[in-house]
């Protein structure tokens, strides 16, 4: 059974940092890629970053240079380094992974974990 568990939310201050991970475990085939989603009161769920296998980021302007997405492929962990948080960086942050299994690729989710910047 393929699981996800994300730590490393709570309440920060504007200009403050959080570090977000999600450890994946189960059995696949194989990962092809892991990332962060967000959704905030009122809005639709956006992709924050993501990694593939090989090691290549991807980050959605608003927050380019201030997050950075990392992987453990030993440990199958991917982490979010989020620094300089704003206030509208407030989200729930969802774990994703894209994994290989007998049918074919699947999307598993995490359960989601509640980051607030307020001072």
């Amino acid at each position: 059974q393929v699981q996800l568990v994300e730590s490393g939310g709570g309440l920060v201050q504007p200009g403050g940092s959080l570090r977000l991970s999600c450890d994946f475990s189960g059995s696949v085939t194989s990962i092809n890629a892991m990332g962060w989603y967000r959704q905030a009161p009122g809005k639709q769920r956006e992709l924050v970053a993501s990694i593939t296998n090989g090691g290549r980021p991807n980050y959605a302007d608003s927050v380019k240079g201030r997050f950075t997405i990392s992987s453990d492929n030993v440990k199958d962990t991917v982490y979010l380094q989020m620094n300089d948080l704003k206030s509208e960086d407030t989200a729930v942050y969802s774990c994703n992974v894209a994994a290989v299994v007998a049918d074919g690729e699947h999307i598993y989710w995490g359960q989601g974990i509640q980051v607030n910047v307020s001072s």
